[in-house]
């Protein structure tokens, strides 16, 4: 996967990499203020009690 990335990211690699490194924190970012808070509410963190 990270192979296929890398070879249709135009540029040489100073910019595939920098671009890379964007498309990290794009992705990362969509994950915390999107995608986790949607699915927070169907995760079962609230019930940690353990035994009884």
């Amino acid at each position: 996967m990270y192979s296929f990335i890398w070879r249709h990211l135009p540029g040489p690699a100073a910019a595939k990499f920098a671009q890379s490194i964007l498309l990290f924190l794009i992705v990362t970012a969509l994950l915390f203020f999107v995608i986790f808070p949607w699915a927070e509410p169907y995760l079962p963190f609230d019930q940690v009690q353990v035994g009884q």
